[in-house]
């Protein structure tokens, strides 16, 4: 039996019941796809279901706003994202009539859709015979076939696009391409593959040779990066604080956050003449300064390690009287809530503000 066959019967009586594998509607899939890049399932399942239940088409979705569908994306992370998707949304919508291009060629020129996407789209909609290439794949044929070309390089980039093209099995690319990024993410999986419980064990090089934990081969990223983030939350008596939408590029675009100091290294920022430069209160109008956390808050991104502390500067006065720096909002602490935010700030805002 070929590798295709073995797969497909694997599929059959393993595969996860998900919403998206119900249709061939090009928008639910696409929608599902953009969600799971660099997501695992169980945690983008339920972004997916909000997204459908509150943009059941991509007319609806294109009508939202940005603000909107940054909230409804808020602790995906990888938020440009999000923003490609409300263009794309919005792009199908007005430009091509509501329809989605029917093959990866023309797909690939959609925003935020690379090949792996329009792959997957292609296939699972139009049943185009295109192989899907994801970090699942890669795991099953770098161990399949003995692979030890690292899949994060040129070289590699194109040796596993080529292969996952020869094995396609052409006649059905939808199921094919499911199962076997499926295969990847349940049985070959990166830790603890089930060897011993596994249809290929006879022909896996990888197995035969007793190597399945040193492939797939990787190269080594960019060294994480430190970033000291001090957030200023100013409170008066009327229950106001102040907000910042985020501006110029990087993955917090659009998103909402306290007044901040940003730096390569640690600093002291609790004085009031830094918190005078930052907001423009002035000194006189500052009744109280405090740390809310006396350890800072370690965030990790994937090429950043964001070291966080909140002050708390409490008015004599209101906020509604003083003259705000440019880009400030006054906004009231109940309505937080309502704003889209880094999951950093969202953690902060239920932790400290939620009895408010």
């Amino acid at each position: 039996m070929n590798f295709s066959n073995r797969l497909l019967d694997w599929y059959k009586i393993e595969h996860r019941d998900l919403p998206w594998r119900h249709t061939k509607d090009p928008y639910i899939i696409w929608l599902s796809e953009i969600i799971l890049q660099q997501t695992q399932v169980r945690q983008g399942l339920p972004y997916f279901l909000k997204f459908v239940s509150r943009f059941p088409s991509v007319h609806d979705l294109a009508r939202a706003s940005e603000d909107e569908v940054l909230k409804l994306w808020q602790g995906l992370g990888y938020y440009s994202r999000a923003r490609n998707l409300h263009f794309t949304a919005r792009y199908v919508s007005k430009i091509l009539n509501g329809v989605f291009p029917d093959n990866y060629r023309d797909l690939k020129s959609l925003k935020g859709v690379g090949d792996y996407t329009a792959a997957a789209i292609a296939s699972f909609a139009y049943e185009e015979p295109v192989a899907v290439v994801d970090g699942n794949v890669q795991r099953v044929l770098s161990r399949y076939l003995g692979i030890h070309t690292p899949i994060n390089s040129t070289e590699g980039v194109k040796e596993f696009k080529l292969k996952a093209q020869e094995m396609l099995d052409a006649s059905q690319p939808s199921m094919y391409n499911q199962a076997i990024m499926e295969f990847g993410a349940l049985h070959c999986r990166p830790k603890s593959p089930k060897c011993m419980f596994c249809v290929f064990q006879e022909d896996c090089v990888a197995f035969q040779q007793g190597i399945q934990e040193e492939l797939p081969v990787k190269l080594k990223t960019a060294k994480v990066k430190k970033r000291y983030f001090t957030y200023l939350v100013l409170t008066d008596s009327e229950e106001n604080t102040l907000v910042q939408q985020r501006k110029g590029v990087g993955i917090w675009k659009g998103l909402y956050e306290f007044p901040l100091i940003e730096s390569e290294t640690p600093q002291d920022v609790s004085t009031s003449e830094a918190i005078i430069k930052k907001t423009g209160i002035s000194e006189n109008s500052i009744s109280r300064i405090r740390l809310y956390n006396e350890k800072p808050i370690v965030h990790l991104l994937s090429h950043r390690k964001i070291i966080t502390s909140f002050i708390e500067i409490k008015l004599s006065g209101t906020l509604s009287d003083v003259e705000l720096s440019e880009h400030m909002e006054l906004q009231k602490i109940k309505d937080l809530h309502q704003l889209a935010v880094p999951v950093l700030i969202q953690n902060f805002i239920e932790s400290e503000f939620s009895m408010a």
